[in-house]
């Protein structure tokens, strides 16, 4: 499969474009300075976007069987660029002629109860809810777009970088937890997760939810 990676210089980024390289797909990793560290594979090119604008990525986009997203704010930006982001990526995607889009989401969307989202809770850090509040209305932006066959796919409440070890739990809309409640995963196996349903597309229209 031919990839087109956006965000391709972060820490998940970087992650994802190893595991999709390492099952053999060739990605086009996107940063804004056009440059990716400690990538070095034939199959693996980097090159300068703006996931805002919207022309942007659908020159990128092009030619590809697919994108994923590991988009995020970056440095002293608004937490409400991840919109402008969005919007522009489901209008690079749609004139590009492509409709597979694996998007990197926030927990904070996700149910721990009936009724409950996980940024509802008095444990819910309160210096991320203006990045989880605008993540959330990114993924209400996303469930509009019919025409693309997107999933959105968020970690666990907690996510940090670890060891690979290739095993995860997923559920739809909530929260993974263990038995004590604890919700993490490592970005290595986020990494996993996201290039494993980008391969099955088990949950085209999902907002999907990560952890051990």
């Amino acid at each position: 499969m031919d990839v087109l990676l956006l965000g391709a210089s972060g820490r998940i980024g970087q992650r994802t474009a190893t595991e999709l390289l390492d099952r053999g797909h060739a990605v086009t990793g996107v940063s804004r300075s056009g440059t990716v560290d400690d990538i070095d594979d034939d199959e693996f090119v980097a090159v300068a976007g703006d996931a805002t604008d919207p022309d942007d990525v659908a020159k990128l986009a092009t030619g590809h069987d697919a994108v994923v997203s590991t988009l995020g704010p970056s440095g002293d930006a608004a937490p409400d660029i991840l919109t402008d982001m969005i919007e522009a990526v489901i209008e690079g995607l749609r004139r590009a002629d492509v409709d597979r889009l694996v998007w990197t989401g926030g927990a904070g969307g996700l149910k721990v109860g009936p009724e409950t989202l996980l940024i509802e809770t008095e444990e819910f850090p309160e210096e991320w809810e203006p990045v989880a509040r605008v993540a959330i209305e990114a993924y209400d932006i996303l469930s509009e777009a019919d025409d693309l066959a997107w999933t959105y796919v968020a970690p666990a409440a907690l996510i940090e970088p670890g060891e690979r070890t290739g095993e995860y739990r997923t559920a739809d809309r909530e929260l993974v937890a263990d038995e004590e409640g604890d919700s993490y995963i490592s970005m290595e196996d986020f990494a996993v997760a996201l290039v494993d349903e980008l391969e099955s597309e088990n949950a085209v229209h999902t907002y999907l939810g990560t952890g051990y």
